[in-house]
């Protein structure tokens, strides 16, 4: 079990209750122009100050949850298929945000699908959303090349679709017969 704290002094206190006790470690991937967080679209992006504000924030809501987050981010394509690579031994899932490389990352996607872990593809934006909806992008939708392949979708949360993602996935992976592990009484 572990309990929650607010993370933020005026919000309400809240509680989660886990499963399992292991310290998953999850790996949180921002792909390219996440290093333009604090100075991208208010409305769309929020009031997070920078891309070390939302690595923070994911990283002590990781630890409140009781596992570890590591991030990684890079506007390089190689760069994030070479920590991809060398990160697949020591993590349990992964949370990525492919920014940049929504539509056309496709080395990316296969990396990830390479490793057999859970993948939670998370955006601040709606991708699917219509020019003009408050919580789209100002050009439309887009369609993710990694949607098909992810474990799950978390979008147009802002930087709480993080914690979404987090949250569902670490219940997840204490769920012992998720994505169809056999039951001891199977």
């Amino acid at each position: 079990m572990t309990e929650e704290q607010p993370m933020t002094e005026d919000v309400h206190e809240y509680r989660i209750v886990r499963r399992g006790a292991r310290d998953h470690r999850i790996a949180v991937i921002d792909g390219p122009n996440m290093s333009n967080l604090g100075a991208r679209a208010k409305k769309v992006y929020g009031d997070i100050g920078s891309l070390d504000d939302l690595k923070a924030y994911v990283a002590e809501f990781g630890r409140r949850l009781g596992v570890t987050v590591e991030s990684f981010s890079s506007n390089y394509e190689g760069a994030i298929l070479e920590y991809i690579h060398e990160s697949a031994d020591r993590v349990d899932a992964y949370i990525v945000n492919p920014a940049g490389l929504t539509t056309v990352g496709e080395g990316m996607r296969h990396a990830l699908e390479e490793t057999g872990h859970p993948v939670v593809e998370v955006h601040f934006a709606n991708i699917q959303a219509g020019a003009g909806h408050g919580r789209g992008l100002g050009g439309g939708s887009l369609t993710s090349s990694f949607t098909h392949t992810a474990t799950g979708l978390t979008m147009g949360l802002r930087q709480y679709s993080y914690i979404g993602a987090l949250t569902a996935l670490v219940a997840a992976l204490d769920d012992e017969c998720f994505l169809g592990a056999p039951r001891d009484d199977d």
